[in-house]
């Protein structure tokens, strides 16, 4: 085998391992079949996260100020992840203050009250006394809300959705139903919205060469 030929095998096989530790490096995970996603135009990132979660309410603190700046073709919405029993009783707290239009007003307030203020919220009682004095609705609201028709088809629309995700912790954000990007793919919570922001890119310009 002559010089050259040792060489120029040496630089392929360098060039697959780099293109396969590219590959193997990528910032999200894949999913092997997509969620779907509604078909309007829009680019979709949805957030699975829990209320308990210290990460989630650390990641907050960047993900609040890049949602309020997202750009119209963007939809993000929050899907509560339901591992445990308290995970299902704060998705139900999440679901019960998105009927009484109380998410904007107090989804950073509840983080605020289980983190900071070492609350539990994990009762119907709670959850109640909590929403009716920083939310400024009544208990017969709250409570008719807390037990109606739809929370509960949220709830289980919402947990059927996440399993779908092939999570198995969280925060986690998912775009498009497509990709999933954690802490662990991105290198870091504050990796997070910036591999987001290029995905986004990417789905936009597959909807726009549709």
């Amino acid at each position: 085998m002559t010089a050259l030929l040792k060489r120029w095998i040496a630089a392929s096989l360098l060039l697959i391992g780099s293109q396969a530790f590219a590959e193997g490096s990528q910032p999200y995970d894949v999913l092997p079949e997509p969620v779907p996603v509604m078909a309007d135009g829009k680019v979709h990132v949805e957030e699975a996260f829990w209320y308990g979660c210290p990460h989630c309410f650390h990641l907050e603190s960047t993900l609040e100020p890049w949602v309020k700046n997202l750009p119209a073709d963007v939809e993000f919405t929050r899907v509560p992840a339901m591992f445990g029993r308290a995970w299902v009783s704060h998705a139900q707290m999440f679901y019960t203050v998105d009927a009484l239009g109380l998410q904007d007003k107090l989804h950073t307030a509840l983080f605020r009250a289980l983190h900071i203020d070492k609350l539990r919220l994990l009762t119907q009682e709670e959850q109640r006394d909590f929403v009716v004095k920083n939310g400024g609705v009544s208990a017969e609201d709250f409570d008719k809300a807390y037990n109606s028709f739809t929370v509960k088809s949220r709830m289980k629309q919402g947990d059927q959705r996440i399993r779908s995700f092939n999570i198995s912790g969280v925060p986690a954000l998912i775009v498009q139903g497509k990709y999933v990007v954690s802490a662990s793919t991105a290198g870091g919570q504050e990796n997070m919205t910036s591999v987001v922001d290029k995905l986004i890119e990417q789905e936009r310009a597959a909807l726009k060469g549709k």
